[in-house]
């Protein structure tokens, strides 16, 4: 901890200051970066990549929308420094990332290191913990199904933060250091948390891949032409269809699991203070309240390359663990495969070593909770 945190422990995180390690220089990265500097924390980002984080070596990260700043973060060389240097580490990268970047850690990491996983899916929390256990750590790995904060990457020193959402879910693993999780990540960014029972119920309250998918396989004509379209404009009541038969098969299969999550429509409503009731008339408010967000222009956005198959290949598996139908979600793993000529339940890297195709309901809530 730095010397405002000396002597406070894990468990009496809220008047302390925290030296954040960040895995990941995207927009949530340098978002969350800016966040906690702004608020009193050391901040050091590593870069997987290798080069991502190199201009804040000798510039200010620039923060511009909500909360406009200038702030200093160290930059790690490798893997090894950041987890040296830090109290507590963030992973804030893609889906299609993390097993690679926690398998870069884990040698590094320390016993009693706290991890936090922003957002976490298919379980990539379970798997950094169960790693972590066989290599004789006792790591907590806490997990947010959504992230904190929604950002768009101007530069290799500037972000655009356009909203901070007013309700985020922890999960802790182990389930005990759930109560100490939330307060750890009030501390760190302030009111808002809550705890959630376990890592599945973040993975099932992620609704990205749900609205993502759709929102791209409808519109990949706009994509592959790279033209501008507004994600809530193009969301139209079709589309808003479809997607709430998707959402309609994720709740049924939390049910399965005994989680009781909410409707795609809670969701806007608590991230975003939405009014109305229908997931179409939601995207016109949004579309009326903010213009955008722009829809991605490249082939290789992450609403298909991580979205289908960390998200909806993840729902089918876990289906068919507690043998519920997931038609809708299938239909459109397919369209994007072959939208996409590739198998995208191939490109989910947890799967295998999770073990999820041996796996009961009881099994796998077993070694969640």
């Amino acid at each position: 901890m730095t010397e405002a945190a000396a002597g406070s422990s894990f468990g009496d995180a809220a008047a302390a200051r925290y030296r954040v390690g960040i895995a990941g220089a995207g927009a949530i990265a340098l978002a969350s970066a800016a966040w906690l500097s702004r608020a009193g924390h050391g901040v050091m980002l590593w870069s997987p990549g290798g080069t991502g984080a190199e201009a804040l070596r000798t510039r200010a990260l620039t923060v511009e929308g909500l909360q406009p700043c200038a702030v200093a973060v160290e930059v790690a060389d490798d893997a090894a420094q950041l987890c040296r240097a830090s109290d507590v580490l963030l992973i804030a990268l893609p889906l299609n990332g993390h097993r690679r970047v926690m398998d870069a850690l884990l040698p590094w990491l320390r016993e009693g290191q706290v991890v936090i996983v922003s957002a976490m899916g298919s379980l990539s929390s379970l798997y950094l913990h169960e790693r972590a256990r066989r290599a004789g750590k006792a790591l907590t790995v806490a997990s947010f199904g959504t992230t904190v904060l929604t950002a768009r990457r101007e530069s290799d020193a500037q972000v655009r933060i356009m909203t901070r959402r007013k309700a985020i879910g922890v999960s802790a693993l182990p389930s005990a250091q759930t109560a100490a999780c939330v307060a750890l990540c009030s501390a760190l960014f302030g009111d808002g948390f809550f705890a959630q029972a376990n890592a599945l119920v973040s993975a099932l309250v992620n609704v990205n891949a749900e609205s993502h998918g759709p929102l791209a396989i409808y519109n990949w004509t706009r994509i592959e032409r790279a033209e501008h379209w507004p994600q809530y404009h193009c969301m139209t009541p079709a589309v808003a269809r479809v997607i709430e038969t998707l959402d309609g098969e994720r709740r049924a299969l939390a049910s399965a699991f005994g989680i009781e999550v909410g409707t795609i429509e809670d969701h806007f409503a608590k991230s975003f203070g939405t009014a109305s009731a229908r997931l179409a008339d939601i995207a016109a408010e949004l579309h009326a309240k903010r213009g955008g967000p722009p829809g991605p222009t490249r082939t290789d956005t992450r609403y298909v390359a991580e979205d289908m198959p960390f998200g909806l290949a993840f729902v089918e598996a876990l289906g068919r663990i507690a043998a519920v139908p997931t038609p809708a979600t299938r239909t459109i793993v397919d369209a994007a495969s072959l939208i996409g000529g590739v198998d995208y339940r191939l490109q989910n890297d947890l799967l295998e070593p999770l073990g999820l195709a041996g796996e009961t309901v009881a099994g796998l809530r077993a070694r969640l909770d």
